[in-house]
C-alpha cells in the first residue's frame, strides 16, 4: 500500500523564487470523485499518469499512481473528465531538507498559489519556509478535486 502524507499551505509572497529547482506545466482532470476515492489523469510535460487516491484522514491517504501513454491521457482529459481541468505550473522548491511542490494555478483557479510538502511520517519535522502562510491541509476547498467543481475565482 502506498501512503501519501502531505501538508498544504497558502503562499504569501514571492521569496520562494530564489529556491526553485525545476518547473513543469501540469494539466489534470478527474474521471471519478466519490466520498471514498478520486481517480485523476495528469499530463506533466511529456509524461502522463493515472492516479487513485483514497479518502484523506488527517494529513494521510492511500495513493496509487501508474504511467499511461501521453496520447491516451490527452484523450481522457478532452473527453472523459468531469468539470474543468486544473491548469497550473508546478515549481519544485527547496527548503531545508525537503523539496516542496508549489502550484501557481491558472484558468478558473487563477490567483491561487499553494505549496505542499510530502512527509515520510505524520510527525516528521520540516523547516517552515518564510513564504508559507496559513495551513490548509484540512480545508477541503483546496483539494484539487474540489477546485474543479468550485473554482477559486468563484469564492
Amino acid at each position: 500500500m502506498a501512503l501519501e502524507i502531505e501538508r498544504k499551505f497558502l503562499v504569501i509572497n514571492d521569496k520562494w523564487k530564489d529556491s526553485v529547482v525545476s518547473e513543469a506545466v501540469i494539466k489534470q482532470g478527474y474521471l471519478a470523485t466519490t466520498d471514498h476515492a478520486t481517480v485523476r489523469v495528469r499530463v506533466d510535460g511529456d509524461e502522463a499518469n493515472i492516479n487513485i487516491k483514497g479518502r484523506t484522514v488527517g494529513i494521510s491517504r492511500r495513493e496509487y499512481e501508474y504511467p499511461i501513454p501521453l496520447e491516451e491521457a490527452e484523450e481522457l482529459l478532452d473527453h472523459l473528465v468531469s468539470g474543468a481541468a486544473i491548469d497550473k505550473v508546478r515549481y519544485k522548491v527547496r527548503c531545508g531538507d525537503h523539496i516542496w511542490d508549489l502550484d501557481l494555478f491558472h484558468g478558473a483557479n487563477q490567483g491561487l498559489v499553494m505549496a505542499e510538502v510530502e512527509l515520510s511520517r505524520v510527525d516528521e519535522r520540516f523547516v517552515m519556509p518564510e513564504w508559507a502562510g496559513e495551513e490548509v491541509s484540512g480545508d477541503t476547498r483546496y483539494y484539487n478535486a474540489n477546485l474543479v467543481k468550485h473554482p477559486f475565482r468563484e469564492w
